[in-house]
């Protein structure tokens, strides 16, 4: 009697072996459709240029993300293996380089492997934009704009240590600091907040300071004091001579100073932040101490003593200044 079923098995062994292919060669074709269109420029059209910076030690994944997470290359993940693919990893260079959208991954990481002379700048917390640009132009980048005009994001350029290329222009710089500040100041920030972070960079020097000075501000605003900051009417006040862009020692007459940031003269907060404050100063301006403290003053060596009242803080003066 004949063998009925093992035709069936064959037919049906048959079968499976052709989904399988079939699926394989679906998932290699989605692939190598996934891989062609990850590695095309974001937006061809778009050919303005982006500063990216590389780190001193950044590894292939944390550039993919950077670039990424900066919206200059469609797919991490695709960057990633294309580096590792054409075994370029060792050679990418850390600096600053001007990257555009419409570059593809295989140009973008070209550009990455171009040695550039590089110099180093710091910038420290609680500089003014007119003292950034002041440094930038004497370390030799120009600028096109006034500081009039990069005052308007006072606050926003983020004080740090960068690697720039020496071509880079101070235009570049700003932007370069702006964009920073969106990647280190990764949460929700009020633009009371930045003000009053900025207030307590100028006022408190130390980081254990910074949320106890948070407090006495938002305790005076919520009691309807003026705020009485001396750095509030330096920033007014601008450049002398004698103490270049803070004056360290306000007479009677500047307390009077006419401006809108003299929080002296005016109730409130001033229109805008008066330097460019670090992450500590922005986290106290976040999440300030809890205290009754109304007062408080620095003494001669930058200690910080604290008063819930007039009459203490006066004690304070006799004490220590």
């Amino acid at each position: 009697m004949a063998n009925i079923a093992a035709p069936v098995l064959r037919r049906s062994k048959l079968r499976k072996v052709a989904a399988t292919i079939f699926i394989l060669l679906f998932c290699l074709v989605v692939a190598v459709i996934w891989w062609n269109v990850s590695l095309t420029p974001l937006n061809p059209l778009d050919k303005s240029t982006k500063t990216f910076t590389v780190s001193r030690g950044d590894g292939v994944r944390e550039v993919a993300k950077k670039l990424r997470d900066q919206s200059i290359i469609r797919d991490q993940v695709a960057f990633f293996l294309l580096v590792k693919k054409l075994g370029i990893e060792k050679n990418i260079q850390a600096g600053t380089f001007a990257l555009s959208p419409s570059m593809s991954a295989g140009e973008i990481a070209a550009g990455l492997q171009v040695g550039k002379e590089d110099t180093k700048i710091t910038i420290p917390e609680g500089w003014r934009t007119e003292q950034i640009l002041e440094y930038l132009e004497k370390n030799s980048f120009a600028a096109t704009q006034s500081a009039a005009v990069f005052a308007r994001s006072e606050g926003y350029y983020f004080p740090d240590t960068y690697l720039v290329p020496k071509q880079i222009t101070a235009n570049q710089i700003f932007a370069l600091m702006r964009d920073n500040f969106g990647q280190k100041v990764s949460f929700p920030v009020t633009r009371e907040q930045l003000i009053i972070a900025s207030l307590v960079e100028r006022e408190a020097k130390n980081t254990p300071d910074r949320p106890l000075v948070a407090s006495v501000i938002y305790n005076r605003l919520q009691s309807g004091m003026a705020l009485d900051i001396d750095a509030t009417v330096q920033y007014a006040i601008g450049y002398t001579h004698s103490d270049g862009w803070w004056k360290k020692e306000l007479t009677p007459s500047d307390i009077k100073f006419k401006s809108p940031y003299n929080t002296y003269q005016n109730p409130g907060l001033p229109p805008g932040p008066i330097c460019n404050p670090g992450l500590s100063a922005i986290q106290a301006a976040i999440n300030p101490a809890t205290t009754d403290y109304y007062f408080y003053l620095s003494d001669k060596s930058g200690q910080m003593h604290y008063a819930r009242t007039l009459s203490e803080h006066n004690q304070n003066i006799q004490k220590y200044l």
